[in-house]
């Protein structure tokens, strides 16, 4: 089973979910489904990079599996690793229990038996802690899995991402080889705060995503706000142009846009001019430099 029929199949149907895409963003979307590769998805935060994968699993029904990274996620986290509290409590009731943990001799004395049939009970799927990576190899449904943030891990863990990522399998040496059934629909994020490596970009298709452009953005807010004048809308959208042209902290992302537009239609303003614009600065921009710089530059007049 396909994940999209074409890259306007794509569109519509990510539409339909509530995201909105450009042509490149739907042809890219639609070359991963169908050629199962990796989609590496780069861009500064807050452009939709991850919505987009979450799109994904709404438009196609899939089941969304996420690995979220970070400094310090290690294999156990990622991938999988054995429940040994219960692995111990298995181990201690074998030993107490003398017609399995010893035989008796004829002369009435006892002798401890093999281990070897405990060793293969306690390493089976009774005691394994799936984590993201084999969680989503292991589904036999449609699969969305989101790598966010990958850029954020060790670079280690690529090695890790290079295995599992080839050939969409994993080898649990105490198991054998587990391989996927039906290859899930792979999202990588990355805000590009590291050069990721040659051979992790070389497994996956690759987006660059930006800011939208303010007739797209305007679009979006309509979508995810209805009911927002179109005048707001346009004002709004070329307030926040000119706070991305500053040296912010965190330039507003899309999903501030949003809340803004949200802020605006709950407070019943109509007009953003400098005041409502002062008054409503902490629902786009969350650091006090941040707001002290817009107030500067958009002559604001006010904190």
């Amino acid at each position: 089973m396909t994940w999209f029929d074409s890259p306007a199949d794509v569109a519509t149907r990510l539409d339909a979910s509530g995201y909105l895409t450009d042509p490149a963003t739907a042809t890219t979307t639609f070359l991963a489904g169908a050629l199962e590769k990796p989609l590496l998805l780069e861009g500064p935060a807050g452009v939709g990079k991850t919505e987009l994968a979450k799109a994904v699993s709404r438009a196609t029904g899939a089941e969304l599996v996420r690995l979220q990274c970070y400094e310090g996620l290690d294999e156990a986290r990622a991938l999988y690793e054995w429940n040994y509290k219960k692995q111990l409590l298995a181990i201690q009731a074998y030993g107490a229990q003398p017609q399995r943990g010893t035989a008796t001799t004829v002369d009435g004395n006892h002798q401890p038996q093999p281990w070897n049939d405990l060793d293969h009970s306690i390493f089976t799927d009774e005691f394994l802690l799936t984590r993201p990576l084999l969680t989503a190899i292991r589904r036999e449904a449609q699969t969305v899995l989101l790598i966010d943030e990958v850029d954020k891990t060790d670079i280690e863990v690529e090695g890790l991402l290079l295995e599992v990522l080839s050939d969409f399998q994993v080898t649990i040496p105490e198991l054998g080889t587990v391989a996927a059934t039906r290859r899930p629909f792979v999202v990588l994020t990355s805000n590009a705060s590291r050069e990721l490596s040659e051979a992790l970009k070389r497994r996956c298709l690759y987006l660059h995503l930006d800011y939208p452009d303010a007739k797209r953005e305007r679009e979006i807010l309509h979508k995810q706000v209805p009911g927002l004048d179109d005048r707001i809308a346009e004002q709004l959208v070329a307030t926040v142009g000119r706070l991305r042209d500053l040296e912010l902290k965190k330039a507003p992302s899309i999903a501030e846009s949003v809340d803004w537009a949200r802020t605006l239609i709950a407070l019943e303003i109509r007009d953003l001019d400098e005041v409502a614009i002062a008054e409503t600065l902490g629902a786009v921009l969350k650091h006090q430099s941040d707001h002290q710089r817009a107030v500067k530059e958009l002559k604001l007049g006010r904190s």
